[in-house]
């Protein structure tokens, strides 16, 4: 788990555009966490924070579930995907075609899914290469790209899927976040040399 620096400010974020700043500046953006209801609760609040169209790549179904179950309501500016093993090639054209033409923040989640949709590191790796496509023509767009993942750190490998202890396959250009929550706030926190730390209070 990420431990948060004492030097560390919390910056006060309820409104979340210092968060969508940070995703615009990082494209592909990989927000981890331990607990899979700060996840949910995490991006329910960011796409109620914006208006541009959002694309919501649901791999786990979590997010449908809610959806379904009347829990959260989705809003009308997110398009959801379900795509499959066997026609993921095909929904990822239909998602590029989608963003090279106008700004849109795009949802994959989760890591986790992709992980357990591709069994064998290299369909993982084909997969990691079609987001860094996609992230490439999002930043033509100033579209943002967020991966989520349920995600531990390990000891000489780095953030590893969690369960199952697949490494998470990243690149130069991924910036990588984490999520932790108390009773009163989530705490956004930026990993890395320059650290940031967002604070976002309960509603």
């Amino acid at each position: 788990m990420m431990v948060l620096d004492k030097s560390s400010e919390l910056i006060l974020d309820n409104s979340f555009e210092h968060i969508k700043n940070e995703f615009e500046s990082n494209i592909p953006s990989l927000v981890l966490c331990s607990e899979p209801f700060h996840k949910a609760e995490f991006l329910y609040r960011l796409m109620n924070s914006i208006e541009i169209l959002t694309i919501y790549v649901d791999l786990d179904l979590l997010y449908t579930g809610y959806v379904e179950s009347g829990m959260i309501k989705k809003k009308n500016n997110v398009i959801i995907f379900h795509p499959e093993k066997e026609n993921w090639e095909k929904k990822l054209v239909e998602i590029i075609s989608k963003v090279s033409k106008e700004k849109f923040l795009v949802v994959i989640d989760s890591f986790n899914g992709v992980y357990n949709m591709f069994d064998d590191l290299e369909s993982a790796r084909f997969v990691n290469s079609c987001i860094m496509l996609l992230s490439s023509l999002a930043n033509q767009t100033n579209s943002s790209v967020i991966v989520t993942g349920m995600a531990r750190r390990k000891e000489n490998l780095g953030w590893v899927i969690s369960p199952g202890g697949k490494q998470i396959i990243k690149s130069k250009k991924t910036g990588v976040y984490f999520i932790k929550k108390n009773p009163n706030y989530m705490i956004f926190t930026m990993e890395g040399s320059n650290s940031k730390a967002f604070k976002i209070e309960k509603i």
